[in-house]
């Protein structure tokens, strides 16, 4: 079987190496011109760790900072949910955060027997038999199956599937990393009115923030210092803020797909089902994608695996997406009525958002 991945990010990336090790042959092509440093950094529940050891390369969660706790106060500081992170996974895997880079970093050394094009994007797919792509360095080639693992305004699902386009779910936000904060260890959010910010501890003194705000035109949002919605927070907002004059602004998007599946052309990760990352399950939905997808691959014909992925996976992203929307419309209550929520729920909360996912993908 001749497979060609769309993507070198981590779903294009955690698949090369699982085929890799049910001895299919891929090969990746990548836009990028070169390999930078992305994105900010990642916090990876305990089904996320579980997925990555599977890959094989657990050694970057064990090397990466473990979270035991999630702790969500409100934008005074006041604490209202303490959430033991050890009894929501317990007998799943240990929580833990690390750089974004890091993990991207870890793939490609996993990956290192698969060739990568980088500066390569598909310019035309033939969708008929087996795939026939032709790419921008002007060469092309013909594939037994295409995978778009190419994000969120995938180029494949475009072409293959004829969309859809993704779609703003109603929230600006903002990634950075700072330096030089020793006392934040844990996963830490700050709730206020349509505002949010998160910190991450990635260990050593290193954190990872992330802030959005509700605003149902993205519009104009760069052309104003964002940093102003969150003036009132508690210490160490401030501080932290200081150092957030380069931070990454995206609008949240995500993709609802109705098939995965076209020909012989199928998406993974985000380029398939893109959510709000108030889950922190887009990791972790790519790396199982992959995972799935590798094993059916190696199982059944061509064809089946194909449907069978899509029919396995399908049921838990949805899932995922569901609960995303069902945490924002808490996180939106009144503030009175949402704060008292959490004191008197979140655990409980939490356990039913995240249940379904301790089982094996």
């Amino acid at each position: 079987m001749r497979v060609l991945i769309v993507g070198a990010g981590i779903a294009g990336l955690a698949l090369a190496r699982a085929l890799h090790q049910q001895g299919i042959t891929a090969e990746v092509v990548e836009r990028a011109a070169e390999w930078q440093p992305i994105g900010a950094g990642l916090y990876l529940p305990g089904n996320a760790v579980r997925a990555l050891d599977e890959l094989g390369i657990g050694p970057v969660a064990a090397g990466a900072n473990p979270i035991g706790r999630q702790r969500i106060l409100d934008h005074r500081g006041r604490l209202l949910a303490d959430i033991d992170l050890d009894r929501i996974w317990d007998g799943v895997a240990g929580c833990v955060a690390v750089h974004r880079a890091d993990l991207h970093t870890a793939l490609r050394q996993g990956t290192a027997e698969v060739p990568v094009r980088l500066g390569t994007s598909v310019t035309h797919l033939e969708n008929s038999g087996k795939p026939r792509v032709s790419f921008s360095d002007g060469s092309n080639g013909s594939y037994d199956l295409v995978v778009g693992a190419d994000g969120i305004h995938s180029t494949i699902r475009r072409v293959a599937m004829g969309g859809p386009p993704a779609s703003y779910v109603g929230q600006l936000s903002w990634r950075f990393v700072v330096d030089d904060f020793p006392d934040r260890t844990d996963w830490r959010a700050m709730l206020g009115r349509g505002r949010t910010f998160l910190t991450v501890a990635l260990g050593g003194g290193v954190v990872y923030c992330y802030a959005d705000i509700n605003k149902n035109d993205p519009a104009g949002a760069g052309s104003q210092d964002w940093r102003e919605s969150f003036a009132d927070f508690a210490d160490p907002v401030p501080r932290l803020l200081d150092q957030a004059t380069e931070a990454h602004f995206a609008p949240i998007e995500e993709v609802v797909s109705p098939t995965w599946v076209a020909g012989h052309v199928v998406l993974i990760g985000d380029a398939a089902h893109a959510t709000s990352p108030n889950m922190a399950q887009g990791a972790a939905m790519a790396v199982e994608d992959a995972l799935v997808l590798a094993a059916m691959l190696a199982q059944v014909p061509l064809d089946q695996a194909l449907a069978d992925y899509e029919r396995r996976r399908r049921a838990r992203v949805m899932w995922v997406q569901e609960q995303t929307h069902r945490r924002d419309r808490t996180r939106n209550l009144p503030p009175m009525v949402r704060n008292l929520t959490l004191r008197l729920a979140a655990e409980r909360i939490f356990r039913s958002n995240y249940g379904p996912l301790r089982d094996v993908p």
